[in-house]
Formats: C-alpha cells, structure tokens, sequence
C-alpha cells in the first residue's frame, strides 16, 4: 500500500510541470517563428546565427530588431495586460464571461479615442488618456446601472452588454459625422493591429502597462478574498467597495492602454484566464499565469495574422474577433450545461 502511494504521488510533479514545459517550449518556438520566419529573411541557419550574435548585414538586422523584435515585444506586453485585465474582471464578477470585451469597457475605450480623433487629430499620447478616460466612463455606467444593493456578476454582464451596444451605436453616429480623413482613420485603427510598431511607440507605453500589472499584482491578494464574497472579505477587514472600485480602475486602465495603442483586440481578455486556470488545474483565477497566455495567445493570433495568408497582412483583430467568436459560442454552452 505504500509503494503505491509513493508511486502514484512520484508522477504528480511531472503531471503538474508537463503542461508548463509544454507551454515554454511552444513560446519560444514561436517567438523564434516571429523573428526569422517570412520574407526578407534568409532560412539559412547561418545566416540566422549571424542575426542572433549581431554580425548580419544591415538590412536583415533592421528588419529583426527594429521592426520585427517591436511588433513582438507589443504583442507580448499587450496580450499581458488583456489577460490580467480578464483575470480581474473575471474574479470580480466571479463569472468568466465577465471580460472587457463582453461588459463593454474596451468600446468606452473606442469611443473616447475616436472622440479624440475628431476633436483633436491622432495625437499619440491624447488618445491614450482619451481610452482611458472612455473606458472609465463606461465602468461606471456600468457599475452604477447594475447596482441593486449590491452587485450581481450576472447583472453587471447583462448591464454591460446594453452599454457596449449603446456605445457602438454611438460610435458609428460619430463616425457618420466627422470628415472622410477622420473616418478612415478611425475604421484602421478600430480593426485592431499591431502594423507599424516601433520601439519608440511601444516602450512608453509598456512603461504605463508595467505600472498597472504591478498595481494588478499587489491587489491579488484582495481579489482573491473578494472571491469568497463580501460578507466574508469584509469580515478578514477589506474594505470591499474601496477595493473592488481600484481592482476595477486598475482593469480598466489595461485595456484601454492596450486598446488605444492597437485599437480594439478581442477574445484575448475573454480566454487567457479560463485557459490559464484550466493549464494550472486550479479552480481560481491566477494573474501571472492569465498575462503569460494572453501574451502567447496575442503573439500567436498576430503570427497568423502575418503568414496565414499570402501576400497580404490582416489586422491582429480580425484573427482575435474570428476566433473569439467560435470560443463564446462554446463557452456560453459550457456554461449553459453547468
């Protein structure tokens, strides 16, 4: 009896690592894929070698480390901030269709750039403060419509679901009644691409995403005690309004930096945390482990997005919306089966 328990005990390492193992084998094949896979880099693993270490020609350096190795770093450091800004949604409303993409929050985000844009041109730095400032705004159009003396996960859906749909007609009225130039602006940026990434435009902004992880991560431990609902919370002494209304200005801040520097990117936010917390076998929510799939998940869709089709660049969005799409359907199933 007791060689069988040791036995049986001895695997459960390697049963919990394998998955790990399995994932960091996969991310660094495909961010090796991105570097040096596609046109204008020769499949030589000599020449490959010569980029690695710094001794290739100038043109193959600049298109790796410049364009391609930007494109890559926003990929990562975005689909971070879309998981962890899921996660939290998630665990808020303790329910996993609670994502910005469903309660809305990345449209306010949308619609505060595109009044931005209207008003002011696509000022950089403005149109980051303009998401924000939309995506907070329509947090709080949620948060207050869903409030019954509290709030109900399900209710804050259903809420933000209306608000989401009231936005994006807004949206288009707005888009109807700026200038033609104003317009095709906004329908670029409002596919969601991570086309024309540079260093200068990403490490700014990687910087502030930094800033809102790391406020994300020292909330955890709150996030997790208001998972036990708010009596029990308040009783371990969180103050739960308080918390709850940071972990959801931290939330939203993720997504709308992320959606004002790529434009609106589904799915990710939506299945980085259940996909996550299914590769952990755990029944919560985990930050680290939601950032790490959403930057795999986006670095992924964008790798398909450059080489699913030839000669010719989707925007990242396109792949993201597509297959999010086919991901709720199963979800709202899974769910309805519950």
């Amino acid at each position: 009896m007791k060689n069988r328990f040791l036995s049986k005990n001895a695997f459960t390492p390697l049963v919990i690592k394998l998955p790990t193992l399995i994932t960091t084998l996969f991310s660094l094949l495909l961010i090796f894929a991105t570097l040096f896979f596609g046109e204008h880099i020769t499949n030589n693993f000599h020449d490959i070698w010569q980029l690695m270490t710094g001794n290739a020609d100038r043109y193959q350096s600049i298109v790796v480390w410049q364009w391609r190795a930007s494109r890559l770093f926003a990929a990562l450091i975005i689909g971070a901030a879309l998981g962890v800004s899921g996660a939290v949604f998630q665990s808020l409303v303790r329910n996993p269709l609670g994502s910005p993409d469903i309660t809305g929050f990345n449209v306010g985000a949308f619609t505060g750039v595109l009044i931005s844009i209207a008003l002011f041109g696509n000022l950089y730095w403005l149109s980051v403060f303009s998401a924000i400032l939309g995506g907070l705004f329509s947090a709080l159009l949620v948060y207050l419509f869903a409030y019954r003396n509290g709030h109900s996960g399900f209710r804050l859906i259903i809420v933000g679901i209306a608000i989401s749909a009231t936005l994006t007609a807004f949206n288009q009225w707005l888009s109807l009644t700026v200038s033609l130039e104003t317009a095709m602006t906004a329908a670029l940026w409002s596919a969601g691409s991570l086309n024309g990434m540079t260093w200068s435009r990403i490490l700014p902004a990687a910087l502030l995403i930094s800033v809102f992880l790391i406020c994300a991560l020292l909330l955890n431990t709150r996030m997790k005690l208001l998972e036990m609902g708010d009596d029990t919370a308040a009783a371990l002494g969180v103050s739960v309004n308080k918390s709850r209304l940071t972990l959801m200005f931290v939330g939203v801040s993720l997504t709308a930096v992320a959606t004002a520097i790529t434009g609106p990117i589904a799915f990710i936010s939506l299945a980085a945390p259940q996909i996550a917390r299914r590769l952990a076998n755990n029944t919560n929510v985990s930050l680290g482990s939601s950032a790490l799939v959403g930057a795999i998940l986006l670095l992924l869709a964008d790798f398909i997005a450059q080489h699913g089709w030839e000669n010719s660049t989707l925007p990242v969005g396109l792949v993201t919306i597509s297959l999010g799409g086919i991901y709720l359907v199963y979800l709202i199933t899974r769910e309805g089966k519950l």
